[in-house]
């Protein structure tokens, strides 16, 4: 396993973060603790879970792990999130700092902690004003409830100001992002990688193998069947089944993959991570397994390093379809500016 700071912090974390969302829904309790057993087993310090994961059950699971092994906490990273409804009130849901006082308190409780070491807002909303949510993560700092602050699905836009406000009312500064980014989505290369680097803050990519396509397991106009999450619902969310089948993209970066894959002789799994793991601004990697089995074989992404040629291969691939302006070779030449030369 591979160690990197924090974003701009100087906490020190695992390039591999498990993520417990399949916690209590596809993953049963004793299934959880052999994950998480296993993933620190292979070095791993970080653990990312959120309180709308099967609603409350995952930090349970995770409270109870950790209850049972109390030599571990001091040795392990947590991370949780909050912001998505928790009950049927008119504030069991958003950012406000009702909400998330009362959200922050029920995780506290459920895993069984004094604090969590990074609390991140779940997504951005509209009817809360973004100073509040800010404050908010102040003075729950201040409290010692939690260490640092992140943030998770924000646009550009609405990450750039959160970090300039933090900076302009000198509160709790915004160390982590938590988006989609994988090597059929890497959209967040336009705006939201730049604000990273620039504000330094830590990415965290959630579906790094796009939902399952990037293991390899699906097949060109097969829609898929079984026990697998296409196979029980095509339709499911972003990685739909049909929309990405009729992309010639797709099928490009999967044989790339398997191309990259038969060279290490790794699963196109691990090639998918560690392709992620090296991208810029990204400090840990957050993997999603069923099994113990699926855990094992993401695992083994910790130490491979992917070399030029072949993170050239993946980057031309998966490159997104882009106009000339602003995001292209037109927009990107007239950003940059060389200094004049002797005259």
């Amino acid at each position: 396993m591979r160690y990197r700071t924090l974003g701009s912090t100087g906490t020190v974390v695992s390039t591999l973060c498990l993520g417990t969302m399949t916690f209590g829904a596809e993953t049963d309790e004793a299934g959880s603790f052999a994950q998480l057993d296993r993933f620190v087993e292979a070095g791993g310090t970080f653990i990312d879970t959120a309180d709308v994961y099967s609603t409350g059950v995952s930090e349970d699971i995770i409270g109870r792990w950790l209850r049972s092994r109390p030599d571990l906490r001091d040795r392990l990273v947590i991370a949780t999130k909050g912001r998505f409804p928790m009950g049927p009130g008119a504030n069991d849901a958003g950012l406000s700092r009702v909400h998330l006082t009362r959200a922050l308190d029920a995780s506290l409780r459920r895993l069984g902690v004094e604090a969590v070491d990074l609390y991140q807002a779940h997504a951005w909303d509209p009817l809360t004003p973004l100073p509040e949510t800010l404050r908010f993560f102040d003075d729950a700092v201040s409290a010692g409830k939690i260490r640092y602050a992140g943030v998770s699905n924000f646009t550009g836009w609405q990450l750039q100001k959160a970090a300039l406000l933090t900076q302009h009312l000198n509160l709790t500064p915004i160390v982590t992002l938590q988006p989609q980014y994988n090597l059929l989505a890497r959209e967040i290369e336009f705006e939201l990688v730049p604000v990273c680097e620039n504000e330094g803050i830590g990415i965290l990519p959630w579906s790094p193998l796009g939902g399952g396509w990037l293991t390899g397991k699906y097949q060109r106009d097969s829609t898929p069947t079984g026990a697998t999450r296409l196979g029980e619902n095509p339709q499911r969310g972003v990685e739909a089944y049909a929309g990405r089948n009729a992309e010639e993209r797709t099928w490009r970066v999967l044989d790339a993959v398997r191309q990259v894959a038969g060279e290490q002789d790794v699963s196109m799994s691990a090639v998918a991570l560690a392709w992620l793991a090296a991208r810029p601004a990204v400090t840990s990697v957050i993997l999603g397994a069923r099994t113990t089995e699926q855990l094992d074989d993401n695992l083994t992404a910790a130490d491979l390093v992917l070399d030029a040629e072949q993170m050239r291969l993946l980057d031309e691939a998966s490159a997104p379809p882009v106009g000339d302006y602003p995001y292209g070779g037109a927009g990107v030449r007239q950003r940059g500016r060389d200094l004049p030369t002797d005259s």
